[in-house]
């Protein structure tokens, strides 16, 4: 159990910032602080609890791990680090919980002597802000990895869904075709059979090439009813599978009115073996679209992927669309968008110019925003609406939602560094953070309004 010790003024030399300290800093450090001792594993600090003293390690270490996080993954204090709340931090909450690693020994100053010590030891205080500084930025790059890593974790869930419909279109599709390709060989030898004379076979191959565009499809009723009439005229030209040929007919465009001047123009004996051969033709030629549809689909899913990461080009910046990248991110969302029902609305005014900027940093911010904003949205009949214009000499990026809101209170504060409204091990507080930066990197900014029903995130990016 954590307990107590002594006061012992040649422990506290061994802490880096310490260390050079005029004797009567460091006996004042010794009456306003004290040392205390933790067994291994024991609970220094709780995750949420008030931030309210500064730890230095005399011996031992500490281990900072995330709610949630695996314990591998942590931030380390050896002998000699400090850590905790330091001057001038604005962390009000610990974001995560420290354990003792082995016998630990810490030196804790309460936060309220912080005032004190800025008169005893302004030297201190200023080293203890150079260490807050290095510390936050490593934070910040550990954080900016790790969101990016959660991103695409939500996004891979998502994105295997997406992958997974035009595979296995493309595999229930193959399968058919072979099916198909086996049957057409009989059918024509069956119309070859027939022994037709050219133009008769010239009127049926003509047929046999599907539209550019297919018709639009139908309800099932509406499906059902006109199969069902196609199936009784193909009947009365001696078919006596019409229910199995007329959808393919249908599909190609071909109804009783389309195919009634072709019967006229056939022998009567040749019509049931050249609508059979014709109706196998071009269900192959269907299969063989839908393959083609689905594979365009899967390439398209890997170009967004790609330009989302912008992994197959340098980490410069370029001259580049905004609505590319906030396409591609969409994209990559689209399961998600799809689970919440949501009404998406893209708003792009025309002929935008183009930002000097960084791909793949801007499509974080994109990620940021629009994932803040599914979280928002109620469980259905969500809505989001991106709008990209240009006003004077910046390009206008905003994202809007129907959610709930946020309060005056939380929109004061939902920028800085570590302050959010989700539950432990939910959100870092460093996501709209991390997103200003970015934006604030590339000259522009970001700003937020929030009404209940209605927030919108706008980043102005400046053109050139």
């Amino acid at each position: 159990m954590a307990h107590l010790l002594p006061a012992d003024p040649t422990v506290l030399p061994s802490i880096t910032a310490f260390q050079g300290l005029p004797p009567d800093v460091l006996t004042w450090l010794l009456q306003a602080g004290h040392l205390r001792h933790y067994a291994d594993g024991e609970v220094i600090v709780q995750a949420g609890a008030p931030a309210d003293r500064l730890l230095a390690v005399v011996r031992g270490g500490t281990h900072t791990q995330l709610p949630g996080a695996p314990s591998t993954r942590g931030f380390r204090l050896e002998v000699g680090d400090v850590g905790g709340l330091l001057p001038y931090s604005r962390l009000e909450f610990f974001p995560a919980q420290g354990l003792a690693v082995g016998d630990t020994v810490l030196f804790e100053l309460p936060r309220s002597q912080f005032a004190t010590l800025e008169q005893v030891s302004p030297e201190l205080v200023q080293r203890l802000i150079g260490v807050m500084n290095d510390r936050a930025r490593d934070l910040v790059r550990t954080q900016e990895r790790d969101d990016k890593l959660r991103a695409l974790g939500k996004l891979s869930a998502g994105l295997s869904h997406e992958l997974n419909n035009p595979a296995a279109a493309i595999s229930r599709a193959a399968d058919s075709l072979t099916t198909a390709l086996h049957v057409i060989p009989a059918r024509l030898i069956a119309l070859l059979a027939t022994c037709p004379p050219a133009e008769t076979l010239a009127t049926i191959t003509a047929l046999a090439v599907l539209p550019a565009e297919l018709p639009r499809p139908l309800s099932a009723l509406q499906a059902a009813d006109r199969e069902d009439e196609l199936a009784d005229w193909l009947e009365t030209q001696g078919c006596p599978d019409g229910a199995a040929l007329a959808p393919s007919l249908l599909d190609a465009g071909l109804d009783a009115a389309a195919l009634t001047p072709v019967a006229a123009r056939l022998p009567a004996n040749t019509r049931p073996a050249a609508f059979a051969w014709l109706s196998g033709h071009l269900t192959a030629a269907r299969l063989t679209r839908d393959i083609s549809e689905a594979s365009r689909r899967i390439s398209t899913l890997v170009d967004d992927v790609k330009t989302y990461s912008h992994m197959d080009r340098a980490g410069g910046r370029e001259k580049l669309a905004v609505t590319t990248g906030l396409d591609s991110t969409l994209h990559l969302y689209a399961h998600a968008l799809r689970q919440k029902n949501v009404r998406l609305t893209r708003d792009y005014s025309p002929d935008l110019p183009l930002v000097l900027g960084q791909a793949g940093s801007l499509n974080q911010v994109w990620t940021n925003l629009i994932d803040n904003a599914l979280d928002a949205m109620p469980a259905t009949g969500g809505e989001l609406t991106l709008r990209v214009d240009r006003q004077g000499s910046c390009l206008v990026i905003s994202v809007e939602d129907n959610g709930t809101g946020i309060t005056t209170e939380v929109l004061a504060h939902m920028f800085e560094p570590f302050y959010t409204t989700k539950p432990l091990g939910e959100g870092s507080g460093l996501g709209l953070d991390i997103a200003r930066r970015i934006v604030q990197e590339h000259g522009g900014r970001l700003e937020a309004v929030s009404r209940p029903g209605c927030t919108k995130f706008t980043v102005w990016l400046p053109l050139g």
